[in-house]
């Protein structure tokens, strides 16, 4: 005796709904037609808009990846690290394409308000030190499985992003030194040193 698959019925629930989705849109402009065509009466409650904060309980948001670098904490103390890579490789992804996004925007403002470019570039940079944050995070996830030769590209991409000099930059100089892919160690030098 065979029961009906799982997915099939997610498909056409799936179809359903994109069906749905086109028909709203295709009738929107002839309901937006119709109604210049014969005045009606105003609603009764003012219709609203969606919130600024929409995304916030999406994975591309902010928050999102931040849950996902926290659920990869969450598999590392377990002692999972092939969830904590699938959740930090997530994380990279999320945070490098709202930090480009976030780039596109104000690079788009720029010269025009620039009030809101200079919003969207602090996000760019937020959010650009957070995809280097769990870059770090899965190079020395990657060190615990004994994947040196996935963590060096990684680290290798941090040097270059953050800089030496940069805290982030300097640990991830660091883990190339102790893996023995670099023979000369850094020290930054301090400021008060002339």
């Amino acid at each position: 005796m065979s029961t009906p698959a799982k997915p099939r019925s997610f498909q056409f629930a799936f179809q359903a709904a994109v069906l749905s989705v086109i028909s709203s849109a295709a009738l929107l402009p002839l309901g937006a037609i119709a109604q210049n065509a014969s005045p009606q009466k105003p609603p009764s409650q003012p219709v609203e808009s969606p919130k600024p904060n929409a995304l916030e309980n999406s994975v591309f948001s902010i928050s999102g990846g931040q849950r996902l670098v926290a659920e990869s904490a969450a598999a590392v103390s377990q002692q999972n690290y092939d969830l904590a890579v699938t959740k930090l490789q997530d994380a990279r992804q999320v945070f490098n394409q709202l930090s480009n996004f976030y780039q596109e925007l104000t690079t788009s403002f720029s010269g025009i308000d620039n009030r809101i470019s200079d919003s969207h570039r602090r996000k760019a940079l937020q959010t650009a030190q957070l995809r280097d944050d769990a870059t770090y995070q899965l190079a020395v996830v990657y060190r615990a499985k004994n994947q040196p030769e996935l963590a060096i590209p990684l680290l290798v991409q941090l040097i270059r992003s953050q800089a030496p000099t940069r805290d982030l930059g300097q640990q991830a100089y660091q883990q190339l030194f102790e893996l023995g892919f670099v023979d000369a160690q850094y020290v930054r030098p301090s400021a008060a040193t002339p």
